[in-house]
């Protein structure tokens, strides 16, 4: 007798449930229709949507600790996507502000529904499968 692959056991950690649940949203984002984003993209989009508070190049690349060429080249494909669009800050004409879309919005919202469908199957109650022992085929 073997065990099923989808089969969870009931005493794994929180962190492997944590890893489950990223496995399966980013799963659930990559067969889905829709933009694929790098995990720096989608860092910076999560870093602009999710703190309050206009977001710069330069905040952004000191909070994601990586390099300003580094943040301009996601916000271009973010860009291009219509998730986010740069505006140069009026204060101060050096400064560029990132800015929130209905797309980006959109997107957001999207990805917790999917975050939330991962989470519910790794909460899901499991059989107890320890005395089922898997046979190497």
């Amino acid at each position: 007798m073997s065990l099923r692959k989808d089969c969870r056991v009931s005493s794994i950690s929180s962190t492997d449930q944590y890893v489950g649940m990223l496995k399966d949203t980013i799963v659930a984002l990559v067969r889905r229709d829709g933009p694929d984003l790098s995990s720096r993209q989608l860092g910076v989009l999560l870093t602009c949507y999710l703190n309050d508070g206009p977001q710069t190049v330069r905040g952004l690349a000191a909070e994601l600790n990586v390099s300003k060429p580094a943040i301009t080249r996601a916000l271009d494909r973010l860009g291009e996507l219509d998730l986010a669009r740069r505006k140069v800050d009026p204060a101060d004409r050096r400064s560029v502000i990132v800015q929130r879309t209905l797309k980006g919005q959109s997107f957001l919202r999207d990805l917790r529904g999917i975050m939330s469908e991962a989470g519910a199957v790794v909460r899901k109650p499991v059989a107890d499968t320890s005395s089922k022992v898997a046979v190497a085929g």
